[in-house]
């Protein structure tokens, strides 16, 4: 059965940019208040333009790592809105490097945002996801189900949300609050971009990155939201890890 989305309230992390900017847009076209968070003030361009469109959005600025902020980000979107019925944990970092010249301050800040930034958000969530018997959407990564080369912290981040997620699944299950994960492949993002500027060759390094593809593209934001609206709606999901990799992880 499809979920109507009309008049529900969604929060969504790391929603400046990217897999997070398309959600939002998608979400508030299917008629949800959306209160989109980021640590960058672009988050406001995205609010404007869902509000130049007649869509309800707010924007809510912080490091989802910090306790305090993220208990303010709920107690904002509750007062804003008096419920909530859907969180996507959205936002990541992304520090290259392999487990013996990846820093300690590297890899803990992977695990900051990563892992600690879901576990807070849904944590302060939860309660009043009880209450309208909600959906929380993990957005992992196709690498959490595969190699991938210097992506050490990175992956080891990604793979605990798919294991975190089939926790939560079970752990609330008797809430009726459905936990699932998207694990998307390598998708054409403003921060792919910018990680790619940093290389010795931008161009090449992109096309290397293509060609490991199996489809022989990047994936689109429009496509992983679409797999993000997908298991906000379909209600005989819990504890699902979609993959939309275009075939990467098999």
């Amino acid at each position: 059965m499809k979920l109507n989305l009309k008049g529900k309230t969604a929060i969504i992390t790391g929603a400046a940019a990217g897999i997070g900017e398309a959600t939002v847009k998608l979400l508030a076209r299917e008629g949800t208040n959306v209160v989109c968070n980021d640590i960058s003030e672009s988050g406001l361009r995205v609010v404007k333009d869902i509000q130049s469109t007649g869509g309800e959005a707010i924007f809510v600025r912080g490091d989802i790592s910090d306790e305090g902020f993220v208990q303010q980000l709920v107690s904002d979107t509750i007062e804003k809105y008096n419920q909530l019925d859907i969180l996507v944990n959205n936002a990541g970092i992304v520090i290259p490097g392999r487990v013996d010249n990846t820093s300690s301050e590297d890899w803990n800040r992977t695990m900051e945002v990563n892992v600690r930034g879901v576990y807070l958000v849904s944590r302060f969530a939860i309660p009043h996801l009880r209450k309208t018997q909600g959906v929380i959407i993990n957005v992992a990564s196709a690498v959490a189900l595969m190699g991938a080369k210097d992506r050490a912290a990175y992956t080891a981040s990604k793979g605990a949300l798919v294991a975190l997620t089939r926790a939560m699944a079970v752990d609330h299950m008797d809430d009726k609050i459905r936990v699932n994960c998207i694990c998307p492949g390598t998708t054409d993002t403003p921060s792919l971009k910018d990680r790619l500027a940093k290389l010795p060759n931008p161009e090449a390094a992109r096309k290397q990155f293509i060609e490991r593809q199996p489809l022989k593209r990047f994936g689109q934001s429009e496509e992983i939201a679409g797999g993000i609206l997908y298991l906000v709606q379909a209600e005989f999901c819990t504890g699902t890890c979609l993959s939309v990799d275009g075939g990467m992880a098999i």
